[in-house]
């Protein structure tokens, strides 16, 4: 066995009652105070601190949910505005088909509204130039039976008389 000897030359196991009687004293006091003033401070500090960290994790988690709903909303809208755009533009090509329809209607009525005029007025035209060719030839007739009676014919008077009506035909028609 191991015997260690004190350093005033006493026994080991002698124990001194003062010393340690003191010790105890101090060391429960500086417990007690410890205790009292300084650990309620640490665990008050570190519950703050416990409970800090706890609100911000909830605070993150609750931005985390605002931002997943925002973002969730902008999608909604996205899409909702993307269906709305798609529906201004089918609309829009719904519009001009209608008005290109009217258009080409409208176009075609007056086409044959003009064609209808074209066709009376070339008519007319064509009935004015017959009454005109038929006054004319009328006229010519009168003026060859006009000259028939006042003389005889012979062959040679007769081709003359044709002559000269188709000439005066002809310059009426330009006429």
């Amino acid at each position: 066995m191991l015997t260690v000897l004190a350093a005033d030359g006493g026994s080991p196991v002698s124990v001194q009652l003062m010393p340690l009687v003191t010790a105890l004293i101090v060391f429960t006091l500086a417990f007690l105070i410890l205790k009292v003033k300084v650990w309620p401070k640490i665990t008050k500090g570190l519950d703050d601190r416990d409970r800090k960290i706890r609100d911000e994790i909830e605070s993150a988690e609750e931005a985390r949910e605002q931002a997943k709903s925002a973002l969730a909303e902008y999608q909604r809208n996205l899409t909702s505005a993307r269906d709305e755009a798609n529906k201004m533009i089918a609309q829009a090509r719904s519009d001009a088909k209608a008005v290109g329809d009217e258009l080409r209607s409208r176009n075609e009525a007056e086409l044959v509204e003009l064609k209808s005029r074209a066709t009376r007025e070339i008519e007319t035209a064509r009935q004015a130039a017959v009454n005109s060719i038929y006054a004319e030839a009328s006229n010519l007739a009168v003026q060859m039976a006009s000259k028939i009676l006042q003389r005889e014919i012979n062959a040679g008077d007769q081709q003359r008389l044709v002559d000269d009506s188709l000439r005066e035909l002809a310059n009426a028609g330009r006429d």
